[in-house]
Formats: structure tokens, C-alpha cells, sequence
């Protein structure tokens, strides 16, 4: 089986690696916060005298690059101890050295100003109940989980499926998210698609949350079953911008049946071999999630035979505000025809970036095709 996933870029995962690096330091530093404390003192003070002794060769700024090291790991009453310290190395050394290099006035002014800043970070990190970087940590700890949590399972030799997430923008969180599970005995296979009201990272605690109980509701409810104990769900919620949209199917995977059905979601596509082409399957959209009590969700049946393709999609894939929904379907479905001749491997993100929203909305993509 292939999974492919796309949910950060290159730059995004470059920084989340630094984040981790941080975050193995943060246990070490919160026991022990005020080891940091002198050491910044004194690398300030030792910073002071070098810039005294050799005032052509050391640079103002390395105060700047203490000022904000100290910021990214001390809580706010450890972070003002080490700012009036070096500010007050600063200043006495500039008023030491006078016209030989001395600290001009906007120097003093623009340290200050990031001492300022970084004491507002700081205490609203602290608000949070988090310090330094290790709300950072929390945040990629959360995606990494939502990520987890949508990986689809083991397939046997003639199924295969994949999977393609793209956030609003590139941000490392979105609206969007899968959910999938086998059966005990290894025959059902059951994959929910979701779209979270929202995008981007605006959605994406939201997303972690719901993809939680949605994933414990596989397999343990019935597939006629499992969109109803959803919107039961979210309307406990209470949720202000609670509601969702859902695609679940639950295929037999060996006779290949399947049913699948939708709340507020557009219908899936199919691929025959037999004849040669897509089609959009007859159900779709049904109430939101979150909206109606008692709601009924429509369904549908079909049978995946051999060489044939199922596509599971969000509506960022089709839908744009200045055009029309059909053309939205027909631009999917001709990318799609693409890929008949040469088999279905890569259609799931060859689907994302080709999609109509373009990068301003969550994009989901979920293919699974029978040999």
C-alpha cells in the first residue's frame, strides 16, 4: 500500500526539527531555570568587557542576540532579572567608552524595544500556562498526532489506497483530516474523510479533537451507524462554528462492496474498468455535521471490481468562488482520466495541487483502487 501525505513544506519541517531540538532542552531548564539565569548574566558581563577591551572588533549586537535567546526560554520574572543586567552592562559600557564606539542612543533604544517585546511573548506564553518554546512543541506534538491518527492501514496485496493533505497556504495545520481502520478479522476496511468548519490552522485543534472520537467511532459503530454517533457528537459539542462535513465508506474488501455515505459532502467519484471511465456517484452532500439532531444521512452501494478506483475528495479540490461547481468536477475528473492508462499511484496529490481552490483552502484526497 502507498500513503502519500503532503501536509508542511521543506521550510516548515526545517523549523519544526529546531522546535524539537529546543523542546529536548525545556525539561532541563525548567528544573533548573536559574542555571540559565547566570549563565546569560554572565555571557552578558563577559560580552561587556570584550566590547570595553576590543571596542572596534566586538559588536553591539551580540547584546540583541542575548536579549533574545533569553526571551525563547525564560518565563517573565527570570527574563526581567537578565534584562536589567544586560541593559545596564549596555549602558555602563557605552557611557565607559564614550566617542570610541560607544552605544549610541538608538542602540540602547532598539535593545530595549526587544527586551520589551520579548517580556510581552514571554507572559503571554506564561498565560498559557507554557515557557519558551514548548508551546511551539505542543503545537507540532498536536499536528504530529493528527497526522498519526490519519495514516490509512495495511492493505492486502490486491488493495491499495492513498492519501494526500494539503493545508490553507501551507500552514502546518488543517480543516481537513482522515480517519481510517480495519476490521478486527481484517475484511472491512473503513475511511472517513472530514472537513472541519474553518482552514488552515485556524481548524486544526478543532481537526485533533474531532479526529480523535471520530477514530474511535470505527469499527465500533455499525456503517450506517457511524455519521449519525458523529453528529451526535458535535452537536454535544456546542461548538459556536462547530459543524462539519463527512464522506465515510466502509468497503468489504473481499467481494470489493462498498457503502458510503455523506453529511454535507460532495459524492465521490468512481472509476470502471469496464467501460473506461469516471463517474460521480449519485449520492452526496446530505445535512452537516453538528447542525440537526436526529439527522439522516443518505447512502449508497457499489463494488469496487478489479482495475477499479474510488476517489474520496474535500470540497477545496472542486469548488472555487468564481466558478462553477461542475466545472470544478470536470477539472478533478479530467486529471484523473490521466492516469487511467498508467495506473492510480500518485493521483491522490496529482489531485491537490491541481485543485481549484488553489492554495486557499484545505485540500484532501483519499484514492483507493483494486488490482
Amino acid at each position: 500500500m502507498a500513503v502519500n501525505e503532503s501536509f508542511v513544506s521543506q521550510r516548515p519541517a526545517i523549523a519544526t526539527g529546531t522546535i524539537r531540538r529546543a523542546r529536548m532542552l525545556m525539561p532541563w531548564m525548567s528544573r533548573s531555570p536559574w542555571v540559565l539565569v547566570i549563565a546569560l548574566i554572565l555571557a552578558g558581563l563577559a560580552a561587556g568587557w570584550a566590547i570595553a577591551t576590543w571596542p572596534e572588533h566586538m559588536p553591539w549586537g551580540i547584546f540583541s542576540f542575548l536579549v533574545v535567546v533569553a526571551g525563547l526560554f525564560l518565563e517573565p520574572r527570570h527574563l526581567v532579572v537578565v534584562y536589567i543586567t544586560l541593559f545596564t552592562t549596555l549602558a555602563v559600557v557605552g557611557a565607559a567608552l564614550g566617542d570610541r564606539k560607544g552605544a549610541t542612543f538608538g542602540t540602547e533604544v532598539v535593545t530595549l524595544a526587544i527586551m520589551l517585546l520579548m517580556i510581552w511573548l514571554a507572559h503571554a506564553r506564561a498565560q498559557v500556562g507554557v515557557v519558551g518554546v514548548s508551546g511551539e512543541s505542543m503545537l507540532v506534538d498536536m499536528r504530529d498526532r493528527l497526522r498519526a491518527q490519519g495514516e490509512l492501514p495495511e492493505l492486502p496485496p490486491d488493495w491499495s489506497a492513498e492519501m494526500a493533505l494539503e493545508s490553507a497556504y501551507g500552514d502546518g495545520f488543517a480543516g481537513d483530516f482522515v480517519v481510517a481502520g480495519r476490521s478486527t478479522d481484517g475484511r472491512m476496511l473503513e475511511i472517513a474523510l472530514v472537513d472541519v468548519s474553518g482552514k488552515g490552522r485556524q481548524a486544526g485543534t478543532r481537526s485533533l479533537l474531532l479526529s480523535g472520537a471520530l477514530g474511535g467511532l470505527l469499527g465500533e459503530m455499525s456503517e450506517n451507524g457511524f455519521l449519525h454517533a458523529a453528529n451526535n457528537h458535535l452537536l454535544r459539542l456546542r461548538w459556536a462554528e462547530g459543524f462539519a462535513t463527512a464522506v465515510h465508506v466502509a468497503i468489504d474488501l473481499g467481494t470489493g462492496d462498498f457503502s458510503i455515505g455523506y453529511a454535507g459532502h460532495p459524492a465521490a467519484a468512481q472509476f470502471a474498468a469496464g467501460s473506461g471511465r469516471w463517474r460521480m456517484l449519485s449520492g452526496g452532500r446530505g445535512p452537516l455535521l453538528g447542525v440537526i439532531e436526529s439527522a439522516e444521512f443518505p447512502r449508497e452501494t457499489g463494488t469496487i471490481r478489479r482495475g477499479d478506483a474510488l476517489v474520496l475528495y474535500s470540497d477545496g479540490v472542486i469548488e472555487a468562488r468564481d466558478k462553477a461547481l461542475i466545472d470544478g468536477i470536470d477539472r478533478m475528473l479530467g486529471r484523473a482520466e490521466s492516469f487511467v492508462t498508467k495506473g492510480f499511484e500518485g493521483l491522490a496529490q496529482r489531485l491537490c495541487d491541481h485543485a481549484l481552490a488553489g492554495h486557499g483552502d484545505d485540500r484532501a484526497v483519499v484514492t483507493i483502487w483494486r488490482r
